[in-house]
């Protein structure tokens, strides 16, 4: 399969301006889930019922292996062909099936309301989060997370089928046109929030620039991460990365008091910057690896089923 469009094709199939969000390119989505890939690799921990095979072992549907009867198995798993051709009484165990909720993050902050190329970061971190739940429910999950930007947020407790997914997209296109309240919160206080509404052994993804992350949002991810599998999607513009090359002209530059300028077009601004932002993106990428956390990065200058398609088919 190949996704690749020019900006002018994509934003013109996928009816979106870039700039704002609403329910007709979320939607679009829904056909493209084959991009990602959401089977466990964590044990799944979960004590409800589900779809995914566990490595535990109980009294599931899938049949597993037969072992000598031990005092206390259940008589009526029995394997009585067994017995009888091996003259020792052998019991069935069968591998118990467990659910696992996924639970998305989106931050649709004031930081993520940027973009230069095709896309405000907050656009695209809701069709990101878009794409996700239309697997999640093609693959029969439930669906909950935050939605959440310093206006206001949103929390989703796990539903299954379409109604968790358009549950989520209410939220998101709620949160990217709300004015100002007072029920907003920054990235640390909602992966606070995130880690009591998660249960052992979900799927978390984390989508955001990770602008004002700190160290009180990194030991929550380590809390998180210790009872489930998580995904750090960074949302970035080329700007994040680098001044371009071409730029020309003075920028404003204030700390407050005092108002100064600078020259975009200096070489050794240029360097100074972009070595600035690689560190600052390298040490993230550090800290978050370390916790054993997924890490992919999304640029907001370019169609995310491209991206995902270069990730997972090459």
């Amino acid at each position: 399969m190949s996704f690749t469009l020019t900006a002018e094709q994509w934003l013109a199939q996928n009816g979106t301006n870039g700039t704002e969000l609403g329910l007709t390119e979320l939607l679009w989505y829904q056909r493209y889930t084959k991009v990602l890939d959401l089977t466990p690799g964590i044990a799944i921990q979960s004590k409800l019922a589900g779809t995914y095979l566990a490595k535990s072992k109980g009294r599931g549907m899938e049949f597993d292996e037969v072992r000598h009867y031990q005092s206390g198995d259940d008589v009526r798993t029995i394997d009585w062909r067994v017995t009888a051709r091996t003259g020792k009484v052998h019991t069935k165990l069968f591998r118990e099936e467990k659910e696992r909720p996924v639970f998305i993050l989106t931050d649709l902050g004031s930081t993520m309301r940027f973009g230069s190329t095709l896309l405000f970061k907050s656009v695209q971190a809701a069709h990101l989060a878009a794409l996700i739940a239309w697997h999640v429910k093609q693959r029969g999950d439930k669906l909950g997370g935050l939605v959440f930007s310093q206006q206001q947020h949103f929390e989703l407790k796990p539903q299954s089928r379409s109604h968790g997914v358009l549950r989520y997209f209410n939220a998101l296109t709620a949160v990217h046109q709300s004015g100002k309240t007072a029920q907003g919160l920054n990235l640390n206080d909602a992966l606070s929030q995130l880690r009591r509404l998660v249960r052992p052994g979900s799927l978390v993804y984390i989508l955001s620039d990770f602008a004002d992350f700190n160290q009180h949002g990194l030991r929550h991810i380590r809390a998180i991460r210790q009872h489930n599998e998580v995904s750090c999607c960074v949302i970035s513009d080329p700007l994040d990365i680098a001044l371009p090359a071409n730029s020309h002209g003075l920028a404003a530059i204030s700390d407050g008091r005092t108002t100064g300028y600078i020259e975009l077009g200096s070489s050794v601004l240029q360097q100074r910057y972009a070595s600035q932002q690689l560190s600052a993106s390298q040490l993230l990428q550090h800290h978050i690896s370390q916790l054993g956390c997924k890490w992919l990065p999304i640029s907001a200058a370019e169609p995310v089923l491209n991206q995902l398609e270069r990730r997972w088919y090459g």
